[in-house]
């Protein structure tokens, strides 16, 4: 049987067990949690194996238009939706199931959640169309760039980054709202035990827009098998990050995370 794990804001059970009756009749169990907003303690980890485990087929995130848009409560989201994502392909189904008030726009969202279906979590044929996502055939999707966290309230918050088609000469990365305070290259998919940078720099300045970004960097080749670690102290409103050019004008990638 598909599952469909639930991530309820909510602290009501209610909405939870109707949908659980619901996707019952056909042929869905639902399994989840309630949502605990602690950056801190980064408590959006709590969900992350869950949702990896290959049984599980979708990720419906339930809650009204306020619950959607608590800043610490988007944070959240989408650092799961990130690393979510990095682990299980783009095409992973995640689904913002609302239960009340105006639909969320697009634009309310952040990067990781912008593209994500809204569906009014009471509509008339809400469950069909759960049942038809479930089941679609996945998109072939992929980003310029490999993006994961990493992390717990011992060894900290840490964003990995790596080229996903042509190698990058280097990688910078920088933070708007918070403070980077190490950085290391390694093989992807852990945290390195041991680095060696070439060329690292610090207290790079950016702007872009209204936002002042604060970037470390290093020279290290990056491709398939090699990532940029870097460990965030904070909670940055977004991040910019790309390969490390000289010029001052080069592509860079932009996350609004809040």
């Amino acid at each position: 049987m598909k599952t469909i794990w639930v991530t309820s804001l909510g602290s009501s059970q209610d909405p939870v067990k109707q949908l659980m009756s619901q996707m019952k009749t056909y042929g869905l169990e639902v399994q989840g949690h309630f949502w605990k907003d602690d950056l801190k303690k980064m408590a959006w980890m709590a969900a992350r194996e869950d949702l990896l485990d290959k049984n599980v087929s979708m990720w419906g995130i339930l809650g009204s238009d306020e619950e959607l848009l608590v800043p610490d409560t988007v944070y959240g989201l989408s650092l799961l939706a990130i690393t979510v994502q990095a682990q299980r392909g783009l095409h992973f189904p995640i689904m913002i199931l609302q239960t009340q008030g105006e639909p969320i726009s697009p634009e309310q969202l952040t990067t990781p959640l912008k593209g994500l279906d809204v569906m009014s979590a009471a509509g008339a044929g809400m469950g069909a169309k759960l049942v038809a996502k479930v089941h679609a055939p996945p998109k072939s999707l992929s980003a310029e760039y490999h993006l994961d966290l990493y992390g717990n309230e011992q060894i900290g918050q840490w964003f990995e980054v790596r080229p996903t088609g042509s190698a990058w000469p280097g990688a910078m990365f920088g933070v708007a709202g918070a403070e980077i305070t190490f950085h290391a290259v390694g093989p992807t998919g852990s945290l390195p035990s041991k680095t060696t940078l070439n060329y690292p720099m610090q207290g790079l300045k950016l702007e872009m827009g209204d936002k002042e970004y604060t970037a470390w960097a290093a020279q290290n080749k990056l491709d398939a098998k090699t990532s940029y670690f870097v460990k965030v102290e904070g909670f940055p409103e977004s991040i910019v990050f790309g390969p490390f050019s000289k010029e001052e004008a080069a592509d860079v990638f932009v996350v609004r995370l809040k």
